[in-house]
C-alpha cells in the first residue's frame, strides 16, 4: 500500500501542472451534490481559455488519469461533461490512506527544528475586567486562538502582557483564555533615562500634566518610515511611565526567552532580536496608542524589533443595545444565564442547581461567546444578537459542542456493547475494508473535513509577510470548519444507524464508519483544543 499523507494542495498542484503552463485550472469541490459523481472539476469556460475550442488534448486525458507523486491522491476516472473536464478520486483507497494513519491528518506535526518567533502583544490585558469592552474582549480571544494555533505549527510565540491584576486572571480563566501571569513589574530606568536625553533636546521647560514625564515629537519618525499604514494624524506623544512600563516588558519578552520553553534559543542571547516579529493585536478603539507605542518604542530603543505589525479588530455592537453600555463580564452573564435556560427548556428541570451539569455550563457559555465572537473575520465589524439562544441552532457554539458529545456518546455506546458482548473487539485498522463506506456523508466527512482539515489551519494563521503596517489573519476559518463539519456530521448521524444490529455480517461495514468518525472525532479535538475548549461527554 502506498505511504505518506495524501494533500489536497499537492493533488491540485500535480492536476495544473499536467494540463500544462498557464494559470490554475482545477478547483476542489466541496458541494454535497456535485460531490455525488465528481471529486474535483476543472471548468469549461477556464478549459476554453486553454486550449483552442476547448478540445482537452488527449496528452491531458493520459497526464491527468496517470497521475502520481507525492501526496497526490489516486485517480479513478477523468471525462469531459457539460460543466467541463471532471474527475473522481479511488475513494477506497483514498480511505484506507487516510482512515490508516489518523494523526496525520488530525493533528499539526511537530517541526523537528524551532520555528519563528513572534511576540504577541495584547494591551487590552492592562485594564480591569470590569472595564472590558466587547472590542477588546474580542481581541483578548482572537490573541489567544492565534497564540494557541501558532504554538501547534511549532511557531515560538510569548503573549504580553503578563496579567497582574488578580480579577483578570480569574476572568480569563473561566473564559478558559490561557495566558500568563506575574507579581512585578520590569524595570523602566533605561527607557526613563532615553527619554530624559530626548526631552532635553527638544524642549527645555514646558509645563505637563501630572503623570506625565515629557513631550516627545513621532511626527518625523512617521515620515521617515518606509512602512506604510501609520496614521498621518500622529504628531506629538505625551510619555508617561505607564507607556515606559508597556514598552519595558515588550523589551524583556524580544531579548530575554524563557529557559528550557523553546529548544534551540537556550543560551542564546540575541536569540529574540534578530527574525523575531512583534505582533500587536488590539481593539479599534486601542489602534491609534498603539501606533504610538510602536513608534515610541522605536525611538527609544536602536534595537527594537524592525517587523511590528498590527492586527486590528474591528468593532463589536450588540442589536439594540449600545457598545458602551455592556461590558464583557456583563456580556459572559447574559450568555451564561441564557444557556441554563436553553438547558431547562430542552432537558427540564433547574439544572443550573444540579453539579453534573455545572460544567457543562460553564464550558457551553464560553463556546457560544467564543464562536460568537470568533465566526467573523477579526477585522470586520461584528454585530451581536441579544436575542435567546437555542440549542436547535446549527451555527453556534451550542450546536458544535452538542454534536462533539453526540460523537462521544456514540462510542461509549460501542464501549458498553463490547463490554456486554454485543460487539467484537475493534479489530486492526489495516484489516478494514473501506469499500464498505459507500454512503455519500460518508465521503462529504472525509473529503471536505478530515482530508483538508491541516491545510486549513495552516491558512487560518499564515503570517506572511505583507507591505504595510497592518496584517489580517483569517482566526475565523476554524469556527466555520467546525461549524460545517458538525451539520456534516449531525445530518449523516440522524439517517444512519452506526450502531448496528449485532450479526457479525454487518460488523464490517460498522467498524470502517466507526474508524471513519474516529477520525471525525479526533478533528472535533483538535479544532476546539485551537479554541481552548473541551470536548464534552454529554449534554
Amino acid at each position: 500500500m502506498a505511504t505518506g499523507r495524501l494533500g489536497v494542495g499537492e493533488t491540485l498542484e500535480a492536476l495544473n501542472a499536467a494540463v500544462g503552463p498557464g494559470s490554475p485550472v482545477w478547483f476542489k469541490e466541496t458541494n454535497a451534490r456535485h460531490l455525488r459523481v465528481r471529486d474535483f472539476l476543472a471548468p469549461r469556460s477556464a478549459l476554453q481559455a486553454r486550449f483552442r475550442d476547448g478540445q482537452v488534448p488527449e496528452r491531458v486525458f493520459s497526464a491527468v488519469t496517470c497521475l502520481q507523486g507525492p501526496g497526490v491522491a489516486p485517480v479513478l476516472r477523468c471525462a469531459p461533461t457539460p460543466a467541463g473536464l471532471s474527475l473522481q478520486l479511488q475513494r477506497p483507497a483514498v480511505f484506507e490512506r487516510v482512515l490508516g494513519a489518523l494523526a496525520s491528518y488530525a493533528t499539526p506535526a511537530k517541526p523537528a527544528s524551532p520555528g519563528p518567533r513572534l511576540v504577541l502583544h495584547c494591551p487590552a490585558l492592562r485594564c480591569n475586567p470590569s472595564a472590558l469592552r466587547l472590542s477588546q474582549l474580542r481581541a483578548v480571544l482572537v490573541a489567544d486562538h492565534l497564540t494557541r494555533t501558532l504554538r501547534a505549527h511549532g511557531v515560538c510565540v510569548r503573549s504580553v502582557p503578563s496579567v497582574r491584576d488578580p480579577h483578570m486572571a480569574t476572568f480569563l480563566q473561566k473564559l478558559r483564555v490561557d495566558w500568563p501571569t506575574a507579581s512585578k513589574s520590569t524595570s523602566t530606568e533605561t527607557l526613563r533615562t532615553c527619554v530624559l536625553a530626548e526631552l532635553n533636546s527638544v524642549s527645555e521647560e514646558e509645563t505637563l500634566p501630572p503623570g506625565v514625564l515629557g513631550r516627545l515629537c513621532l511626527k518625523e519618525l512617521v515620515q521617515r518610515r518606509p512602512v506604510a499604514g501609520y496614521d498621518p494624524g500622529i504628531d506629538n506623544c505625551l510619555v508617561t511611565e505607564d507607556m515606559l512600563s508597556v514598552l519595558s516588558e515588550l523589551q524583556e519578552a524580544v531579548h530575554h526567552w524563557p529557559e528550557g520553553g523553546y529548544p534551540g534559543l537556550d543560551g542564546d542571547p540575541d536569540s529574540g532580536v534578530e527574525g523575531c516579529m512583534v505582533v500587536h493585536v488590539v481593539s479599534c478603539e486601542e489602534a491609534f496608542q498603539q501606533q504610538k507605542l510602536d513608534l515610541l518604542w522605536q525611538k527609544l530603543d536602536d534595537q527594537a524589533p524592525h517587523k511590528q505589525k498590527h492586527l486590528v479588530c474591528g468593532p463589536v455592537k450588540v442589536a439594540g443595545v449600545p457598545g458602551t453600555q455592556m461590558t464583557a463580564p456583563e456580556y459572559y452573564e447574559l450568555r451564561y444565564a441564557q444557556v441554563c435556560k436553553a438547558s431547562a427548556l430542552k432537558h427540564g428541570g433547574d439544572l443550573a442547581q444540579d453539579p453534573a451539569w455545572t460544567k457543562n455550563f460553564d464550558v457551553l457559555s464560553v463556546a457560544t461567546i467564543k464562536f460568537e465572537m470568533l465566526s467573523t473575520a477579526p477585522q470586520n465589524q461584528l454585530l451581536l444578537a441579544d436575542s435567546t439562544i437555542s440549542t436547535k441552532g446549527t451555527k453556534s457554539g451550542t450546536f458544535v459542542m452538542y454534536n462533539c458529545a453526540r460523537l462521544a456518546t456514540l462510542f461509549e455506546g460501542y464501549k458498553q456493547g463490547m463490554e456486554r458482548g454485543l460487539y467484537p473487539a475493534f479489530p486492526l485498522v489495516s484489516s478494514l475494508d473501506f469499500s464498505l463506506l459507500h454512503d455519500e456523508g460518508e465521503w462529504l466527512l472525509l473529503f471536505n473535513s478530515v482530508l483538508p482539515f491541516l491545510d486549513l489551519l495552516s491558512q487560518s494563521v499564515s503570517l506572511a509577510s505583507t507591505p504595510g503596517l497592518h496584517i489580517t489573519v483569517r482566526t475565523e476559518m476554524v469556527c466555520k470548519f467546525l461549524v460545517q463539519l458538525s451539520m456534516d456530521f449531525s445530518s449523516y448521524y440522524n439517517r444512519v444507524h452506526i450502531l448496528g444490529e449485532p450479526r457479525p455480517h454487518l460488523f464490517g461495514q460498522m467498524f470502517a464508519r466507526l474508524q471513519l468518525l474516529r477520525a471525525v472525532r479526533e478533528v472535533f479535538h483538535t479544532g476546539l483544543a485551537l479554541l481552548g475548549l473541551p470536548p464534552l461527554s454529554h449534554i
